[in-house]
This record gives structure tokens, sequence and C-alpha cells, in this order.
């Protein structure tokens, strides 16, 4: 099985899991396991909201919108510090190693976060004079 087909299934096979567990009836409030959307701006040397907080293994959906030119996303798969070895903290649906976000054009980027702590993210585009200041920060909380 090819990598990006492996990570895709992992990543469904995770919220599936996730989600088989939840005794919440069809019709009641929504279920904590469901994927939570964020929206996300890039603009001008800059994400927002930044920081991000998502809770370890909730399936989270990153939905970048650009506003002024084409930036990008790339972020690391192993929080801040720590040895990349071993399976990464997060858990993505493709193995884009960079995310191109085109003016006006939303790009969704989604995974299921495992390890508690904080992943740094960056532009990974040249947009501009600020563009090495183009960074963000991806915080995921323990459940609890």
């Amino acid at each position: 099985m090819n990598s990006t087909l492996r990570i895709t299934f992992l990543f469904w096979l995770s919220a599936f899991a996730l989600s088989a567990g939840s005794a919440t009836p069809p019709n009641g409030p929504q279920s904590d396991q469901s994927v939570r959307v964020i929206e996300v701006t890039a603009k001008k040397y800059e994400y927002s909201p930044s920081p991000i907080r998502v809770k370890v293994g909730a399936p989270v959906q990153l939905r970048f919108t650009s506003l002024d030119k084409t930036h990008g996303f790339k972020i690391n798969l192993y929080p801040d510090g720590a040895d990349a070895k071993g399976e990464p903290g997060l858990v993505f649906s493709s193995n884009e190693d960079c995310f191109k976000l085109e003016k006006g054009t939303p790009m969704v980027v989604q995974f299921v976060p495992r390890t508690p702590g904080t992943y740094s993210f960056h532009c990974c585009n040249r947009c501009g004079l600020g563009h090495g200041g183009m960074k963000g920060q991806l915080v995921v909380e323990p459940v609890g």
C-alpha cells in the first residue's frame, strides 16, 4: 500500500475508531469525537488564529484561506523539542510536505493529533520580505 493511501486509511480508521465508542443518540448533542473544523486565514506574514488549540485524538480539519497572495503551510509532525523518531504526533490524511494556499481558494488540511505538545508551523511558499517571520503554533492538549 503506498504511503498516501496508508496515511489516508489510518486517518479515517482513527476517526472511525474514536467515534465508534460514542453513546450519543442520533438526534442528541454532537459528539466530542466529531471532526473539528477550524477556519484559519493567512495574510501578510501571519496566520490567524495562532496558537490553534486542539485535543488529542479528536480529528481536525484546518480550512485555510489566503487573503492577499499565495502562502504555504508546513508543520512539524513531532512536538517541538521531541525526537523525530517513531510514530509522529500528528497523522495527516495526505502526505504533502507544503500545502499551497492560493489567494481566495480554500485549502483543507485534515489530521488526527496523537501526542500532546506544541507543533510549530510556517509559510513554505516565498511570499515577500516578511516571509521568514510567517509562523504559527498548534497546541495539542490532553483530553480531560
